[in-house]
């Protein structure tokens, strides 16, 4: 069992990881998910959102697109983005 102290630390790490991806990436809104139903280690996702996406999605859950279909990380084509983030993050409380 995670103390109290501990869970509102990750849950405020959640937000200012969500806060920093929907600035640096023009997202509308973020998504937060929380489950251990099959991975027991702690871990959340943070989804953004974007107004270009299928209209039949904008509000849907985001398990609901092909994440098979899904472009993967590339450290070419998105490590300035990473590297925005992890600035953001260290530069924010």
């Amino acid at each position: 069992e995670m103390p109290p102290q501990a869970q509102s630390a990750f849950l405020a790490d959640m937000a200012r990881l969500g806060q920093a991806v929907l600035e640096l990436t023009g997202a509308v809104r973020i998504n937060y998910a929380i489950f251990g139903n099959v991975e027991p280690a702690l871990h959340a996702h943070v989804l953004p959102r974007f107004a270009d996406e299928a209209e039949a999605m904008r509000t849907a859950n985001p398990w609901g697109y092909d994440w098979n279909a899904a472009p993967r990380f590339e450290p070419q084509a998105d490590g300035d983005l990473l590297l925005a983030i992890r600035a953001r993050l260290e530069r924010t409380p």
